[in-house]
């Protein structure tokens, strides 16, 4: 399995599949994407080359991240691929839920195992202010939808901001209650174009740990391939309440997770000031070249983001590689 210096193993692969997106989030993207004439995403040819070698390397699971991958025509086609790859267990796609209502089956069809969505607010209104959409119910009945296809793996994100969706705490936890779900709130990442916005936003995600706490939410054990969360259950809900707190002490002591993005550019943290770009040897190298040349790579992982001292590397949005 591939490993770093600090013995950290990378069993997931965090693969975005396009930097293009539909939303207008005012943390990530207020003035919505700006085509930057890139080049062209990986072709499905291409992300089979490259999540062969990744699985070769011990990876069971990828997370197909955008942008919106849901943007991508060929997303079933992906998905599908994805999963032929011997050795990956789970095929998982994080989406804003714009369009999920009418595409889920297809998706599913295809071997889609879990599937992140996301709201930041229960409430159209803020919901339209944060995402610059009016489509909250669209993507609420995206949840209903996936539990009564019984999806194994379904979650709800929500980023913490303190002037738009911090008073709705209980109105969240209400949400779960009869809902076998996860709903998981993400505290505000500061990055290269949102600096402002984070220092009149950010909130401490140990705030709401500490709420969780004193109303008898017990932690939950992770799985070795599960992300980041610290997950809560509590035997009057249904659902659980997860907390990714980039900020906390040691958040990056766990890390089991890579990132490539939609050009084939490998990323050893969200917010690492440099990438090695993977693209040139994809449909040129076998796979176990192009496994050794990830292994050799790896070993360049840093201990930790410096989040704290403001640090947000190369990352100017979180659209650029799914978060």
């Amino acid at each position: 399995m591939l490993t770093d210096q600090f013995q950290r193993r990378f069993s997931y692969l965090r693969l975005s599949v396009t930097d293009v997106c539909n939303f207008r989030c005012n943390y990530c993207l207020p003035d919505g994407y700006c085509d930057e004439k890139q080049p062209e995403p990986l072709s499905v040819d291409e992300i089979h080359a490259l999540v062969s070698a990744f699985a070769a390397n011990g990876t069971r699971k990828v997370r197909i991240t955008g942008g919106e991958p849901t943007l991508r025509k060929d997303l079933a086609d992906i998905i599908r691929c994805c999963k032929s790859v011997e050795g990956i267990n789970t095929v998982a796609m994080t989406s804003n839920g714009y369009r999920m209502n009418k595409q889920i089956d297809q998706y599913l069809a295809a071997g889609l195992d879990s599937l992140n969505l996301s709201a930041d607010s229960l409430r159209p209104e803020i919901f339209q202010l944060i995402t610059g959409h009016d489509k909250l119910q669209q993507v609420l009945d995206t949840v209903d939808i996936a539990i009564k296809l019984g999806i194994s793996s379904l979650k709800l994100n929500a980023v913490l901001l303190r002037q738009y969706n911090w008073q709705e705490r209980q109105q969240f936890f209400d949400y779960v209650k009869n809902r076998p779900i996860s709903l998981r709130f993400i505290e505000l990442m500061k990055t290269g174009d949102n600096g402002a916005y984070f220092d009149q936003q950010h909130v401490r995600g140990s705030s709401l740990q500490q709420q969780l706490i004193d109303d008898d939410w017990v932690p939950v054990l992770k799985g070795a391939d599960a992300g980041p969360a610290i997950e809560y259950a509590h035997p009057q809900y249904q659902g659980k309440i997860g907390l990714i707190m980039p900020y906390s002490k040691d958040f990056c002591a766990s890390c089991n997770r890579l990132r490539v993005s939609s050009q084939g550019k490998l990323h050893l943290c969200l917010f690492a000031d440099d990438n090695m770009d993977l693209r040139p040897y994809l449909l040129t190298e076998s796979t176990q070249q192009l496994a050794q040349r990830i292994q050799h790579l790896v070993h360049h992982k840093l201990a930790g983001h410096e989040l704290e001292s403001g640090f947000s590397g190369a990352t100017r949005h979180l659209a650029m590689l799914g978060g």
